[in-house]
């Protein structure tokens, strides 16, 4: 399997945690710019709505996705 120092793990954790978060995010605040010309206040509404909406998803997510950063990386040897 492919491994990583596990002395990497918070990088690994954090690029899992960020794609799961800018993914959803992403898919919310494009739907009402696509739509209208109003794009600066179509994303101030848009991220508002997509923080509140990720934030009790990256709580539920994190054990999960730490979980995963630790089947993904392996511990050092002192060699």
């Amino acid at each position: 399997m492919f491994a990583i120092p596990r002395r990497y793990s918070h990088f690994v954790f954090g690029v899992i945690q960020s794609g799961l978060t800018s993914l959803i995010a992403a898919g919310i605040a494009s739907f009402p710019a696509m739509a209208t010309g109003q794009f600066l206040s179509n994303w101030l509404a848009s991220w508002l709505v997509s923080w509140a909406v990720m934030s009790p998803i990256v709580l539920l997510a994190a054990p999960t996705i730490r979980s995963l950063s630790m089947l993904l990386t392996r511990e050092e040897s002192l060699d």
